[in-house]
């Protein structure tokens, strides 16, 4: 993507629309991203590198450039043009006719012929026009459909990046929630272990039965295979994200983050959810999963959400542009029967001699001027077919707009429902996990002391373990549900940039 094409697309027409994709900062950072080992990677540098490297954003990009040269050849249709043609030509045989031999003779016979040479050995010509169109509304028209898919294809890239900085969202959720997963599916390995250790000691000690150390057995061995198979989801959930980023793969990266560090904010009628750090076993400090939004959809009326929609995603903006251009191609059609007014200007030169000096020894030029119309008189009924043709064009259009906006209205409700769904029962499952923490504590303090039982252990162990990843999947879905409300309502973080008001204005 060379430079001029970066700036060009910096100016994206339309509310708060900045190409964040293209931006030169980023991407020295989001080209080490996934691939220096050791690396921290974040959720902002993976969103950066997958709009860097993306075949499809690219190859979008390109059609825009090819639009933008369509519009600078359409504005050279009503500037002036001017042509310059020159011939010299070498007699062999100098041209020659017959006349009348009466003409030089007088007293010739009338039917006598004489042979006359005209020209010279060496003939020259050259000629300069210069057109200038005075009336031509099909190249006016012209103009404005050029203008029209310039804007289209600007927002074809536009839509293409926030589906890639989207889908990258999504990818890099799913890493964490497989990372969660393991995680947590770890941390119950080890507290059977340690159970286990502990029952051993009892049944020495003859505290404890020989079934209950079987049970606790048993129990490990069918958790084992759980691990295995955490493993390999995490290892699938970070080749997703590779294959998102655009990079071969992520060996050696680290992806930062954790869904139980991560604080999400307040939603009407609702807590904001403080960092929770792991019921057992410690979890590091995460990176921010939330990127910088303009607007939080998931917290605003359904009204209002559903207009920032109407009025800011993509597909209906692309829908919009499409209804103009096929528009503006009937006007085209319906003004080819109109006339066309052209000025010209010529300045001919001649010339012809026997030898090589330039325009010969006889030469002269001359000079004029004119108005050109012309006036379409019949094209065998096509012209009013393909006018035909293009209204229906339109009104098809149309109605696919119409349909276009009734599912984002009910898609945006969808989401938002979702959203606020996953943001409470996230705060349910955390006050969940501190409570199942404390029953495990208990449980295993009186089996330990001999007046628990080993069932009521495994069901604090189980309890503890699902209402963890309850937590997790809560917060996953809150994340994976603003992701695509965003998509929804078309202001992507890293792609579009602005606030409600901004968005208005």
């Amino acid at each position: 993507m060379n430079g001029a094409l970066r700036e060009r697309l910096k100016g994206w027409t339309g509310a708060g629309i900045v190409a964040v994709a293209l931006s030169s900062a980023a991407m020295p950072l989001a080209a080490q991203a996934g691939a220096e080992p050791g690396r921290v990677l974040t959720l902002r540098d993976a969103v950066a590198r997958s709009l860097e490297s993306n075949a499809t954003l690219e190859t979008a990009r390109w059609g825009l450039e090819a639009a933008q040269a369509q519009a600078r050849e359409a504005w050279g249709s009503i500037f002036p043009t001017a042509n310059l043609n020159a011939t010299y030509t070498r007699n062999l045989d100098i041209p020659s006719t017959f006349l009348p031999a009466f003409i030089f003779d007088q007293s010739a016979g009338p039917d006598e012929l004489v042979e006359v040479q005209f020209g010279s050995e060496n003939t020259w010509f050259a000629q300069l026009r210069a057109d200038q169109p005075l009336f031509n509304a099909a190249a006016f028209l012209g103009v404005g459909a050029a203008g029209r898919f310039e804007a289209l294809q600007q927002e074809v890239v536009r839509g293409e990046a926030q589906q890639v900085a989207t889908r990258t969202r999504l990818r890099y959720y799913d890493v964490l929630l497989a990372q969660e997963q393991r995680r947590l599916t770890t941390n119950s390995v080890q507290r059977v272990e340690q159970v286990l250790a502990e029952t051993r000691s009892l049944n020495r000690a003859g505290l404890a039965s020989e079934y209950d150390v079987l049970r606790l057995e048993v129990e490990l061995a069918n958790l084992q295979p759980n691990l295995v198979r955490a493993d390999n989801t995490f290892e699938a959930a970070r080749r997703g994200l590779a294959v998102a980023m655009g990079v071969e793969s992520l060996e050696g990266v680290e992806v930062g983050g954790s869904l139980l560090t991560i604080e999400l904010p307040a939603l009407p009628g609702g807590p904001a959810i403080l960092a929770s750090g792991a019921a057992s076993g410690s979890v590091g400090p995460g990176a921010s999963l939330l990127l910088d939004r303009g607007v939080r959809a998931e917290a605003l009326p359904a009204e209002e959400a559903i207009r920032l929609a109407q009025r800011n995603r993509s597909d209906l903006r692309q829908l919009q542009l499409t209804r103009e251009l096929r528009d503006t191609e009937r006007k085209v059609e319906m003004s080819q029967y109109l006339p066309k007014v052209l000025l010209f200007g010529t300045w001919t030169a001649q010339g012809q001699g026997d030898d090589l000096t330039f325009f010969g020894e006889n030469n002269f030029n001359a000079k004029a001027v004119g108005v050109e119309v012309s006036v379409p008189l019949f094209s065998g009924l096509q012209r009013p077919a393909r006018v035909s043709r293009m209204g229906a064009v339109v009104e098809q259009v149309e109605a696919q707009l119409e349909l276009a906006g009734e599912q984002a209205a009910n898609e945006v409700r969808t989401l938002m429902d979702q959203a606020r769904e996953a943001h409470s029962r996230a705060a349910a499952q955390q006050r969940a996990v501190s409570q199942a923490t404390r029953g495990f504590e208990i449980a295993r303090a009186e089996y330990t002391a001999g007046l628990g039982s080993r069932l009521q252990l495994t069901d604090a162990e189980l309890a503890l373990r699902q209402s963890e990843f309850n937590y997790a999947q809560a917060v996953y879905d809150y994340l994976t549900a603003q992701a695509r409300l965003d998509a929804a309502i078309g202001v992507v973080p890293m792609v579009d940039a602005g606030d409600v008001v901004a968005l208005q204005g």
